[in-house]
């Protein structure tokens, strides 16, 4: 799971007027936006870990990730646009769905009102994980993609999310 940084990072890129947004999506204050957002996030993050050690998904997770942690390339453009985020932003819209459900579950909210949270938070997210990857680059951490040099998606999730590397 993504630890309280990640979560304070998410909320520090939503800034008072989105987190706004997402408070009358829901229909509550922005005190009680934060703790969906921090619950959401949270979700999301758990979603994108399971989803990367689920045999089906961890191929699309670990190219995703791939796209993130590489530096883009000089000169070209990518689907993902500023971003990098082409791949990555399509599997946490499909991960929102099952993470909007959880969360509602949680709260007693409406799946369709979180849902619209979720459709705020997407970017937000994807923009921090993708300032986290080249923070990471930046750092040194180790190049390529997921899996080379010994580097798991695992570990390389967990550097992202902060919450260091999943325990099974």
């Amino acid at each position: 799971m993504s630890d309280d940084s990640f979560q304070r990072d998410v909320l520090d890129e939503l800034g008072d007027d989105r987190l706004q947004e997402i408070a009358d999506a829901l229909g509550t204050d922005t005190t009680a936006a934060a703790a969906v957002v921090g619950t959401s996030v949270s979700t999301l993050s758990g979603e994108l870990q399971d989803a990367a050690e689920a045999p089906g998904q961890a191929g699309e997770v670990r190219e995703a990730l791939g796209e993130l942690t590489e530096p883009p390339l000089q000169g070209a453009v990518t689907l993902g646009g500023g971003l990098g985020g082409g791949l990555m932003a399509g599997v946490l819209a499909r991960l929102a769905r099952p993470a909007a459900a959880a969360v509602a579950k949680r709260t007693g909210m409406p799946v369709a009102t979180v849902g619209k949270a979720f459709e705020l938070l997407i970017p937000v997210v994807l923009t921090v994980l993708s300032r986290r990857a080249a923070n990471r680059r930046s750092a040194g951490a180790s190049p390529g993609a997921p899996g080379a040099s010994g580097t798991g998606v695992g570990d390389v999730l967990g550097d992202l999310l902060g919450g260091g590397r999943r325990k099974p």
